[in-house]
């Protein structure tokens, strides 16, 4: 190129501005590099460019050429030290053969050059670095026309453009990188999801679950909407799971939406997205999660708990597999599997009209039971060991379970169901100072049951009714002995039984089995203190029970 003029410098800063251009426009590598060399083609009148990069197995392969055919292209490979190319990988350091003819070792391997006598063509090699690290080669040719050989202001170009080649050859490696790690992680927590979630490791030994599993095997190839029935906490969201991952559509998203957390415009909008402005606060267009699980499974929690307005909405989705987004008109299709969840009695709803027939017998395409931990108790066992060995791990403890405080929690209602007793377990693991669990360490023992003290206060104020004109007439003598209470004050006890008719022991003992023998409460429905309370059973000789 020579001494360079004002208008010479002027295209090569406008070249180096469009070169920057095009390699920040996109992560394709080949692309990019196909654009730059017809950029220093049309511009600088630079023929027959090559990017050459560095191959897993060591050799330099061109992987973008201009001037020449795609088979001389795929004849460009050299070995580090190879030819003119080999030794600017090998040192790094640009390389100028004025005129390749007369140059031993420039092998034109890519036999794209004219080489006949009367035609000078020189060739320019830059090296291409990330770093101190030589990653590859940018070279290009130029017939001289008899022009001086004076290559010092290409060279310095070259490097330019190389510079920006290695820059984005980083970025593109590091995003390669990155992707791979994501895929690798993304098949790891695959394989443990499935792993987690197959049926060979749901814990659940009795012939009711055996039935559930057995439903799960037969439902899961389909493509049918399933509806998960049965009390909360029995386990609905992880056959859910289970039966995405037996599916065809393992590899897909699964998403789930609890129905009973959302309003109901939000839960359209949770489930069809927006567009952009649809309302106040939506700043971009959002897509929801319809269309995340697209070709996947999708799975609405609580569905029994949607609003009527809203059924109608859902129901037009189930049977045309579209719906278009808040404000809106596009029709947008989805590839869905359905799958529902809930505790509550669907008929009943559907005979008070507070849920839609049409939708019900929708949803009801294929119907699993859960049934509830009480109902099956031979579970228990197993799913306290489960429980403990999770607790163990966490908290790096070696924690056991006694058979007395086994046979415990085997009698014990679980109202929540596996949720209850996981919680239970965890709660008794953290509080026990040694390391295994003994009866007197479980809540229960303790009068500390939430679930025992929430299904006695309901009985309690079922069977009780709190007077409203008149209270309870209490007298304790100076011996303190038991108060006499009015049988007046506490309506109809118990089936047949009136507290004015009882002795003041048989008073004692029904307010606390009306309590749940929980010491405060029956206090308060005798209207005494704890302490006198306490004073009272102490001096009739009445033990506590431990429920």
């Amino acid at each position: 190129m020579g001494a360079l003029t004002g208008h010479q410098a002027g295209i090569e800063l406008t070249t180096i501005y469009e070169i920057s251009k095009i390699l920040s426009s996109s992560l394709d590598l080949n692309k990019t590099a196909r654009e730059v060399l017809g950029m220093l083609s049309s511009h600088l009148r630079m023929r027959r460019g090559m990017v050459s990069l560095v191959q897993p197995s060591g050799d330099l392969h061109v992987v973008e050429a201009t001037g020449m055919s795609a088979e001389a292209a795929r004849r460009g490979r050299f070995r580090r030290g190879e030819g003119i190319t080999g030794k600017i990988l090998a040192t790094g350091v640009p390389m100028v053969v004025p005129n390749v003819a007369k140059e031993p070792l420039f092998l034109n391997r890519t036999e794209s050059r004219s080489l006949a006598e009367g035609r000078v063509v020189a060739f320019i090699g830059v090296p291409i670095k990330v770093g101190r690290e030589t990653v590859g080669v940018l070279s290009v040719d130029r017939e001289m026309d008899g022009e001086p050989g004076n290559f010092e202001a290409d060279v310095r170009f070259l490097a330019m453009v190389a510079n920006l080649i290695g820059q984005t050859t980083r970025l593109h490696n590091n995003v390669a990188a990155e992707r791979e790690e994501l895929m690798q992680r993304q098949y790891r927590l695959q394989k443990e999801l499935q792993g987690k979630y197959s049926l060979d490791n749901v814990i659940g030994h009795s012939k009711r679950m055996q039935d559930v599993f057995a439903e799960v095997h037969q439902a899961a190839p389909g493509r049918s909407t399933v509806l998960l029935r049965g009390e909360s906490g029995t386990g609905k969201e992880v056959i859910a799971r289970s039966i995405h991952y037996l599916s065809p559509r393992k590899l897909a998203p699964f998403i789930k939406v609890n129905c009973a957390a959302l309003s109901e415009t939000l839960l359209e909008s949770e489930l069809f997205g927006h567009e952009k402005g649809s309302f106040t606060g939506a700043t971009q267009e959002r897509k929801g999660r319809f269309e995340m699980a697209q070709g996947g499974t999708l799975f609405l929690d609580e569905i029994g708990e949607i609003s009527p307005l809203f059924q109608t909405k859902l129901l037009r989705v189930l049977q045309e597999r579209e719906f278009e987004r808040v404000g809106g008109n596009k029709s947008i299709k989805v590839d869905v599997r359905l799958i529902a969840a809930t505790n509550r009695n669907m008929e009943e709803d559907v005979a008070k009209g507070t849920f839609r027939a049409d939708l019900y017998y929708r949803i009801n395409v294929v119907s699993i039971f859960l049934s509830p931990l009480r109902e099956r108790r031979e579970d228990i066992p197993p799913l306290i060991e489960h429980f403990l060995d999770k607790f163990n791990k966490e908290n790096e403890r070696k924690i056991s379970i006694s058979p007395a405080a086994l046979a415990v929690m085997l009698k014990c209602n679980w109202p929540g169901n596996v949720r209850e007793l996981e919680n239970c377990v965890e709660r008794t693991a953290t509080m026990t100072r040694k390391n295994m669990i003994q009866e007197l360490d479980l809540p229960c023992q303790q009068n500390k049951c939430f679930s025992q003290v929430l299904q006695h206060y309901g009985q309690a104020q079922l069977a009780i009714p709190i007077p409203v004109v008149s209270a309870p007439i209490v007298s304790v003598s100076s011996g303190a002995s038991m108060p006499e209470v009015s049988g007046s004050s506490f309506g109809e006890a118990t089936a047949g039984e009136d507290p004015a008719f009882m002795t003041e022991r048989e008073r004692l003992v029904w307010a606390m089995e009306q309590c749940g023998w929980v010491q405060a409460k029956a206090a308060r429905l005798l209207n005494l203190t704890p302490r006198q309370i306490g004073y009272a059973l102490s001096r009739y000789n009445i033990e506590v029970k431990r429920l």
